[in-house]
């Protein structure tokens, strides 16, 4: 689940915890390391074998009957998820989130309807259609940039990019990966 910092901070001041999260600025430097950071994920959106696990997932269409409200409900060590994880894509995926040291925290593969196709570990969404993450890149095929927010699936502050996968030079679905805004600020420096 993603949660703005700003939203954050704001119910935990409410609640008489203000300071418990500070909100985290963007410097320029930050920003030109998250521009670069693009580039990388357009670069892995390009990889053959990720274009080729979208492009089977497409011919399949979304689990029937999986809804995000089901998807919460299915358990991070059920084979199902394992499944997403193990997969080709989804072990090459891994393999990037540790090869960045610790830059990284998480990616996820996204077929033309918003489901899932690989993740480095479970999402809270199985659809993410209708969300800015997807829409973005889908409909342009042009990368997206989210804002600061802490991410409690990873427990760590982030920002989210995504990029299109492309074929024949048209979208056919995303690659989004989070990057650590800690790690970031120390090798932005």
């Amino acid at each position: 689940m993603k949660t703005t910092l700003k939203t954050l901070a704001a119910v935990l001041a409410t609640l008489g915890l203000a300071g418990s999260v500070q909100a985290f600025e963007l410097t320029a430097p930050m920003q030109k390391e998250l521009t670069r950071q693009a580039e990388s994920v357009r670069a892995l959106a390009a990889n053959p074998a990720l274009v080729k696990a979208v492009l089977e997932q497409n011919e399949k269409g979304p689990i029937e009957g999986m809804t995000n409200e089901k998807w919460k409900s299915v358990r991070r060590t059920d084979d199902l998820v394992k499944g997403f994880v193990k997969s080709d894509a989804g072990k090459l995926l891994g393999q990037k989130v540790e090869g960045s040291d610790g830059l990284w925290v998480r990616a996820f593969l996204s077929a033309a309807k918003g489901e899932k196709v690989a993740f480095t570990e479970k999402t809270i969404s199985y659809l993410h259609a209708g969300q800015p993450k997807f829409d973005v890149p889908f409909s342009t095929g042009k990368a997206w940039q989210g804002p600061p927010e802490l991410d409690t699936v990873t427990e760590t502050h982030d920002v989210q990019i995504a990029a299109p996968i492309l074929s024949g030079g048209k979208p056919v679905g995303v690659l989004t990966v989070g990057v650590n805004l800690n790690r970031l600020a120390k090798s932005a420096k």
